[in-house]
């Protein structure tokens, strides 16, 4: 039973000539315990997919079940087995991260204790007596995937959860995302950055302008664009290696020579150790190497013939005035805030 399963799945505001297409007739699969990256430039269609899932607002066409649940008859089964950590999220300065949990598990009817979910995300004893407003951008996030594990959900549902972190910020939230697929949860993920996508997703799945274009693994992605990482490798003398024997090595697309040394298109990360130890078993002077990877804009645009100079940020809810939806749009994660627990 895969945890996501949408058939034309579809969403128009307005009518007529004047309705807006935010999704068209999306196809799509995600199994259970995968790592499923999400993508693609602002207004594409994210955010409305995702509203689609939790029934924030209804289809003007197709259906979808998660978790094998109906998301329209069964939207509590569905919210009660779903962790969300929306971008933007707004937490409550005055109240300690303690009290943020305490309040997500009760709404949750969970039964995990705080303090175990504070471990789980790397907070200790001392953060979670602290207000949250002395917390920094990578204690905030931290704390709000805390209260997305709050009841031990099977989905996890992440929109930019690396969003403002420092390296070592990016590293903690991918080291939690893997430690959350160990344990079986499923994961979509919704991020601009290919490197963190690539990190940790299995599958990855392109959005443009409300369709679906393709969906594969990075390197499956890479493969099939022909847009490989580049491998620059700074040499003093002329390699006894040929550029036809680089370019025999699996997963090597292309060679060439430049001013600043040699330039290896691959498509398998594996290839650069065999690039280099060849270059080194024929007496070449490799002084330096440099990696540079092929961005999610070189595969934007290689799959939907568009620039995504825009970024590819999370775009905001496009919803029209007057636009009926399911009216529970109110209760969104972190819709209200242990502020009323403090009362």
């Amino acid at each position: 039973m895969p945890a996501i399963r949408t058939r034309g799945l579809t969403k128009r505001y307005g009518a007529g000539d004047e309705a807006v297409v935010a999704l068209e007739d999306l196809d799509l699969e995600v199994a259970e315990g995968e790592v499923f990256g999400f993508l693609g430039p602002n207004g594409a269609g994210k955010t409305t997919t995702i509203d689609l899932l939790l029934d924030f607002v209804r289809p003007t066409e197709g259906d979808a079940t998660v978790l094998g649940y109906d998301t329209q008859p069964e939207t509590d089964a569905v919210r009660d087995r779903v962790g969300v950590l929306p971008e933007g999220f707004d937490l409550w300065n005055r109240s300690s991260g303690r009290r943020h949990l305490e309040f997500a598990i009760e709404s949750q009817d969970g039964d995990t204790e705080p303090e175990t979910l504070l471990e789980r995300v790397g907070l200790d004893r001392d953060a979670g007596r602290r207000p949250v407003g002395d917390y920094s951008k990578g204690m905030s996030q931290r704390l709000a995937m805390a209260m997305a594990l709050s009841g031990d959900p099977d989905l996890l549902i992440l929109d930019e959860p690396s969003g403002g972190l420092d390296p070592h910020g990016i590293r903690t939230m991918q080291e939690i995302v893997r430690g959350e697929a160990r344990r079986g949860t499923t994961v979509f993920f919704s991020s601009h950055i290919l490197g963190q996508v690539a990190a940790v997703c299995d599958r990855v799945g392109i959005l443009d302008d409300g369709e679906l274009v393709t969906v594969d693994s990075i390197e499956g992605l890479r493969e099939t664009a022909g847009v490989g990482s580049r491998l620059v490798v700074e040499i003093a003398s002329e390699p006894g290696a040929s550029v036809d024997e680089l370019t025999a090595i699996d997963g090597v697309t292309d060679v060439t020579r430049a001013e600043d040394g040699l330039h290896v298109t691959y498509t398998d990360p594996r290839a650069k150790a065999t690039v280099v130890h060849r270059l080194v078993e024929s007496d070449a002077a490799v002084l330096d190497f440099d990696i540079e990877e092929a961005t999610l804009e070189d595969l934007f645009a290689a799959f939907t013939g568009s620039n995504a100079d825009a970024g590819l940020e999370y775009e905001t809810d496009a919803r029209l005035e007057g636009e009926e939806d399911s009216g529970r749009s109110g209760d969104r994660p972190f819709g209200a805030g242990p502020e009323e627990v403090d009362r």
